[in-house]
């Protein structure tokens, strides 16, 4: 495809205009803080972090002190380059723990010229102490689960705690996978402190993300430790081996419920769904875009099981999505995921534009019913634009009065004394408009496929489109449909079908496999059985047969006779 030097041109100089008009606001955004979990109990401990970049400054916790004690201040410092510039940040981490129990506030703390955004910690009665803490044990394991009848596909959060009364030197924690489901962890482990028994407790905390593939009952195997810890010189002298410990903690056994009939489908086990506006513009002016954010949080879910946020279809507007972006937190014990998505509307002419409230259809997991998170309906004023949009009008709206209509003029009056600031975030929308039509319009040309270079004058062969990453992720949290295209993008070159990745298979088992899936995925077969026969087969990535090569030409002789 030849280069248009113009649209560079253009497509450059729109990409600085769009710097320049969102640089102010990033600069607002300096110095965050936040805590590793908002909900503790009294004799526990949290973490807070503040992000500053205030190189030269550091935040003042003196105001803390009145209702935490505070331990284990740190500080690590990071650069990197954005547009050009070089940025130092700085994370100022220290943990607190709470005096007494309620609602705790964290005010706003001073750091240079700046100040940390105000957080609140809900502080709940003292945690009653574990089977095993009863006996004054200098190392036990408790593991917690935030559902013990979860639905099958319902993200389930495990949390697995090390409770150690000596400093450790070494130690090795483990939680196996339960049969039938799949789990995997999430996040760092966080350290705090407890008290049992008037003996002070270090606590690890490490988390888990468990999936159920089938109903019925399902056991957590017991976590196990083994560790050594800090001993006395009188260990070192004689030798002892008073040192070393070991924990075992208990199984946990759930009861895992099937698919109700009347779920909605795609299915979406949730503790929660809230959707809201973000960012909603007041009113428009046709031909020019203005930006539409959303955002939805889903607690007991990750991204994997998230449906695709649709693009609404508005009547009378072109609409433009940006891609969704997603965080990951760990709640409560609990899963949860933060969608966020921008669209950009631009009208067609002036008048009344209505812009339909997105719907998603979910599954409470705790009250076992259907529900629909929806966003309210907006009916927006568009002014008249310029140029080619002057004289554009949008059909009438259903419900709109003569009243509103004649208010339009003074709408558009009001629009053009409007602060300069308006104008130059319009500027910068249309820039990002023009931007995302040149990416859709390169998108219709799918890219060659890479190829492997070959040494022997041979045509290059395709390199495989899919990896053993997204073969995990397809059999943890995808369809069959998903599992079959990733194995057929594992081979080189990628196969047509099923057929063709059977005949490359080397291993008997594998090829098996995949007939259970293609079996499964006509309904003649069982599902869970044909993704448990994938995951044991391919556990170690798929076993090709080896490709002759071809015999190398004589070449004729030099010299004939």
């Amino acid at each position: 495809m030849k280069r248009n030097p113009t649209l560079a041109v253009m497509t450059l100089a729109m990409l600085c205009l769009l710097a320049s008009a969102m640089g102010a606001d990033a600069a607002q955004a300096a110095t965050r803080a936040w805590l590793d979990r908002n909900q503790v109990a009294l004799g526990e401990s949290v973490t807070l972090s503040i992000e500053t970049d205030q190189v030269a400054a550091a935040p003042d916790f003196s105001p803390l002190r009145g209702d935490f004690d505070l331990s284990g201040q740190s500080s690590s410092s990071q650069m990197q380059m954005v547009n050009g510039a070089v940025t130092a940040k700085t994370t100022y981490v220290v943990n607190l723990a709470p005096r007494r129990a309620g609602t705790l506030a964290i005010p706003a703390l001073p750091i240079g010229t700046q100040r940390s955004p105000p957080l609140a910690l809900v502080v709940g009665a003292s945690a009653p102490a574990p089977a095993s803490a009863r006996g004054n044990a200098t190392a036990f394991l408790e593991t917690e689960v935030d559902d013990p009848s979860p639905y099958v596909q319902q993200s389930v959060g495990v949390t697995l705690r090390l409770f150690y009364a000596v400093p450790l030197t070494s130690g090795q924690l483990d939680l196996d996978t339960p049969e039938g489901a799949s789990l995997q962890r999430v996040g760092d482990d966080v350290q705090s402190s407890r008290e049992f028994n008037g003996r002070r407790y270090n606590v690890v905390e490490r988390r888990f993300l468990m999936v159920p593939e089938r109903s019925g009952k399902l056991v957590i195997p017991g976590a196990r430790f083994a560790g050594r810890g800090a001993g006395g010189w009188m260990d070192d002298l004689l030798g002892g081996n008073s040192r070393e410990m070991r924990a075992n903690g208990a199984a946990r056994t759930l009861d895992v419920r099937a698919q109700p009939a009347n779920a909605p489908q795609p299915w979406l086990p949730l503790r929660d769904l809230r959707m809201r506006y973000v960012g909603a513009p007041q009113s428009l002016r046709a031909g020019e875009a203005a930006t539409l954010v959303v955002e939805v949080i889903a607690q007991g879910a990750v991204q994997a099981q998230m449906p695709e946020l649709p693009m609404p279809s508005v009547a009378g507007a072109q609409v433009f999505a940006e891609p969704p972006q997603y965080d990951e937190t760990f709640n409560a014990g609990s899963p949860q995921v933060k969608l966020t998505r921008r669209y950009s509307l631009v009208p067609n002419g002036a008048g009344k534009l209505a812009v339909p409230g997105l719907k998603m259809g979910w599954w409470d997991v705790r009250t076992g019913a259907a529900k629909t998170a929806s966003l309210p309906d907006l009916t927006l004023p568009v002014a008249p634009g310029t140029g080619g949009f002057a004289g554009a009008t949008l059909p009438a709206t259903a419900g709109a009065t003569a009243a509103e209509d004649n208010s339009l003029p003074a709408a558009s009056d009001r629009m053009r004394t409007s602060n300069r600031v308006w104008a130059w975030l319009a500027v910068a929308f249309a820039g990002l408009w023009l931007i995302t039509l040149v990416w859709a319009l390169r998108r219709r040309a799918a890219p060659p496929a890479r190829r492997l270079p070959r040494q022997d004058g041979q045509p290059a062969e395709p390199l495989p489109t899919q990896t053993m990453i997204d073969l995990k992720r397809v059999l943890d949290s995808g369809d069959l449909d998903e599992v079959g295209d990733v194995l057929r993008g594992m081979s080189t070159p990628p196969s047509a079908d099923l057929d063709a990745l059977i005949a490359r298979l080397e291993s008997s088992v594998q090829r098996d496999a995949v007939e259970r899936l293609r079996r499964a995925r006509w309904a003649d077969g069982d599902g869970v059985a044909a993704r448990a026969a994938l995951r044991e087969a391919f556990r170690n990535g798929p076993i090709w047969r080896a490709t002759p090569k071809p015999a190398k030409g004589i070449l004729p002789s030099l010299y004939p006779p």
